[in-house]
């Protein structure tokens, strides 16, 4: 079935918390009454600690060892293609090799050590990382989010954890800045969102950059070997590598970090050995004095080299984005005892070699090698390649994930491959994508210098995203004073615009490519989540007034049949729009009702206890409840997951401790209804006390007079919430008001009711939205949803597919909503 409904949704009012604050009146507050914001029954789980208490030195050594595989991988293989992309053109002069070194060094020490390792990972939200994951953590500290579904039960959450502000603060009037404008609001999520495009298109560039560059010691002993055979065997990898992936990173992965281990044991060993053998005088590079005589001497071309400089620090990014894997303190031990050392010795190795032999430049790294271990090490660096790509792969389907749960992308097959590792997914429909976009830049470029370029621009830009949110943490989350906070964002941006700077000279050579996905990226996650937004404003706008429902009777008006109808829905509260098209199309309904709100909230899981959320609807005669299933960014709905059990189990549980706790709810529950029934019976009366209360309002009836007014509101709010449904004083309504109390009390037991309905069958009622733009929509409006929306909707996977909702159990309720 399908209705056509045109609906202009006014905008959210700057500054207001949710849609449905805006309604005020006493009718408002009998609403509250009637359908209460859900109250967590569940049993709160103790705090979980999550740091790092209790590990012991020997379990934080082995946790080290196994983290160079998943988040090293990648920074530790930027020594293959770092002074190729330095010095593009050759080396002149052997000072500015020390130069380009001193720029390295103070590089890897101030960005990946000192800002990352030591202060943005710290920035995790219970140890997930990346963008998103910081925007979920301002969005429990500030009321930032632009789907306006949040309640007050979320924060009872344990792992909703939140600092408060104190009044007049710096953090407190930055906190009010923020909320205060809605565009203030987008401008953080497109922030946010061009660090997450910018962080998928390192998905497809590190693996092109890191295979090409292992692939291409084939060369070193082969001089005369075309170069398109380097590119076909890098295609033939990246294949394989992608093709791997739906086996998970538990069994793909098992070999990484002893393959990372030995190879950066070997590159630090071959670095030692090259500096005494050449020339250990590159040891003054630690002086920054030659990174100002490397400018002074280079000038503009210097400038231009800091975009090969950059690529000495890419990887970081994926160190933030994998550090749920492993404790804080296990990554911040590896990179400072064993990576930093091992990159530090590695570059001075070649810079060593190149003031000898500056002919070299192109193959600095296999050259420099002894040619006694050069075929081990040449299979070791194919090795950490592939490594290194596997760690920025699982990372983007981490990244969609999030975006997915947060709104802002297309639904997609999500896979769970270890059942050991919950945070281990596959994404089918992402991973041939990344594929194709590798094989694509390989075949495209050829060489690293372009591709390195690219590199480059993606991860400044992750860098420069992250640091502008770094920001608000420190203030809204950390609390840290102005000062503090002012240093720490001069001295990234200065270092991160230099790089910036630096790579828009390259733009015209490869610097264009990390651009073009990420504004095709950016493209799709904004009108995706702008029709997201529009769907869920439309939902709460046609949402059905419970005074209709109490006014159909227990029977809702029509027949009731065995069973148990779960009705989808996007609204924690309220009864969709689709109900009532249900019910007024067809003429029987089940006689257990269950709205099922499936919701994510801006945290990264949700404890199984605390899944389910349950509240009766209106009286118990009409069995009607709602049901809000919490989920964070990194849950998922499995297969294994027998998701109408559990539900049906928290009903079970939620009647149960009704009806030890609450003896006497159903008595104020009518006497609600009734109340709003005098209303109605005298309307006119009502009008006349509340002039006249207007008029005397210090006589003796002042009391009777406010409730009167109150009342009058009620009426008000009654008929414009109904007229369009169903009259007010229809008759209708006027007798199934008054049989609600002929009721038996004494009825069967409701356990053993809802047990025989689940038994009889329970049929999945979803909506079906199709979304359109208006008749006398802009053009790029009609563009952005009649075309990009409505491709990426038809190709994207339904909800019930992602909700594991069997085929023959599913009802769609379908509606046109116009925009």
């Amino acid at each position: 079935m399908a209705e056509r409904v045109e609906t202009s949704i006014p905008s959210i009012p700057e500054g207001e918390n949710t849609i449905e604050e805006r309604h005020v009146g006493a009718m408002w507050e009998l609403e509250q009454k009637l359908d209460q914001p859900m109250d967590e029954e569940a049993t709160k789980l103790n705090t979980m600690d999550r740091g790092n208490k209790g590990l012991s030195m020997l379990m934080l050594l082995r946790l080290s060892f196994q983290s160079l595989g998943i988040v090293y991988g990648d920074l530790g293989t930027s020594p293959l293609y770092v002074f190729y992309n330095t010095f593009p053109d050759g080396v002149e002069d052997s000072e500015d090799v020390i130069g380009a070194l001193s720029l390295i060094i103070y590089s890897l020490l101030l960005v990946p050590l000192i800002k990352y390792v030591f202060i943005v990972c710290k920035a995790n939200d219970n140890g997930q990382g990346g963008t998103l994951a910081i925007y979920s953590l301002l969005c429990r500290h500030a009321k930032v989010s632009l789907i306006p579904n949040h309640q007050r039960s979320d924060e009872n959450l344990t792992t909703y954890s939140r600092t408060l502000l104190p009044e007049g603060s710096f953090s407190a009037k930055t906190k009010k800045w923020l909320e205060g404008k809605h565009w203030r609001k987008r401008a953080l999520l497109v922030i946010v969102l061009l660090g997450t495009c910018m962080t998928i298109g390192d998905g497809i560039l590190t693996p092109a950059i890191s295979v090409l560059s292992a692939t291409g010691g084939i060369k070193v002993n082969n001089p005369k070997m075309s170069g398109d055979v380097v590119v076909i065997v890098s295609i033939v990898i990246l294949i394989g590598l992608f093709s791997m992936q739906h086996y998970g990173t538990d069994k793909v992965g098992w070999l990484f970090a002893p393959i990372v281990f030995i190879w950066l044991l070997f590159i630090g060993a071959t670095g030692m050995y090259n500096i005494f053998k050449h020339d250990t005088s590159v040891l003054k590079a630690f002086s920054p004095t030659y990174i100002y005589l490397y400018f002074k001497r280079r000038g503009r071309d210097g400038w231009i080299s800091l975009g090969g400089i950059l690529l000495s620090i890419t990887g970081t990014e994926a160190l933030y984005a994998d550090i749920a894997y492993f404790p804080l303190l296990a990554i911040q031990l590896a990179f400072t005892f064993f990576v930093f050392p091992c990159l530090l010795l590695a570059y001075c190795g070649q810079a060593a070699y190149l003031v000898n032999n500056k002919d070299h430049y192109k193959d600095a790294f296999y050259a420099s090698i002894p040619e006694s271990v050069y075929w081990p090490m040449f299979i070791v660096a194919t090795c950490a390649a592939i490594v290194g790509s596997q760690a920025t792969i699982s990372g983007t389907y981490s990244i969609i994930k999030q975006a997915v749960s947060h709104g802002c992308f297309p639904r997609v097959k999500i896979v769970h491959t270890s059942k050991k590792f919950f945070g281990q997914i596959y994404c089918p429909d992402i991973n041939w994508i990344l594929m194709i976009g590798c094989i694509a830049v390989t075949a495209s470029f050829k060489n690293q210098s372009q591709i390195g370029n690219a590199y480059g621009t993606a991860v400044v830009l992750v860098m420069l995203m992250t640091t502008l949110l770094m920001v608000l943490i420190m203030l809204l989350v950390w609390r840290c004073h102005w000062s503090l906070v002012l240093v720490f964002a001069v001295l990234s941006l200065v270092v991160e615009l230099s790089y910036f700077s630096a790579v828009i000279f390259k733009f015209i050579e490869g610097g264009w490519v990390p651009l073009i996905i990420a504004a095709i990226s950016l493209l799709v996650m904004s009108v995706w989540h702008y029709a997201t937004v529009k769907k869920y404003e439309f939902e709460v706008h046609s949402k059905v007034s419970m005074s209709w429902i109490l006014g159909l009777g227990p029977s809702l008006g029509l027949v009731r049949v065995p069973g148990i109808g779960l009705v989808y829905t996007e609204l924690a509260r309220g009864v969709p729009h689709i109900f009532s098209h249900f019910i007024t199309n067809l003429p029987a309904i089940h006689s257990v009702v269950v709205f099922v709100c499936v919701k994510y909230l801006p945290v990264y899981t949700v404890p199984e206890e605390e899944r389910f959320l349950v509240k009766r609807i209106g009286p118990k005669t009409f069995r009607m409840f709602r049901c809000v299933a919490r989920y964070g960014y990194k849950d998922l709905h499995r297969k294994d997951d027998d998701f109408e059990t559990k539900l049906f189990n928290s009903l079970l549980s939620f009647v149960r401790i009704e009806t030890m706790m609450e003896p006497g709810a159903n008595s104020s529950t009518y006497s609600s209804a009734y109340s709003v029934n005098q209303t109605q019976d005298s309307r006119d009366g009502l009008v006349h006390n509340n002039n006249h209360n207007n008029h005397n309002s210090n006589n003796n009836n002042n009391d009777n007079n406010n409730n009167m007014d109150m009342f009058s509101s009620m009426v008000d709010y009654t008929v414009s919430t109904l007229d369009t449904i169903v009259p007010v004083e229809s008759p209708r309504n006027r007798t199934s008001f008054r049989q609600s109390y002929t009721v038996d009390e004494e009825e069967e037991d409701e356990l053993e009711f809802l047990k025989t309905c689940k038994e009889s069958g329970v049929v999945h009622i979803m909506g079906n939205t199709v979304v359109k733009a208006r008749s006398g929509a802009s053009l790029p409006k009609k563009i952005v949803i009649d075309y990009i929306y409505a491709f990426l909707a038809k190709v994207c996977r339904e909800n019930s597919v992602i909700l594991h909702v069997p085929h023959e159990t599913l009802l769609n309720v379908g509606q046109v909503f116009y925009v």
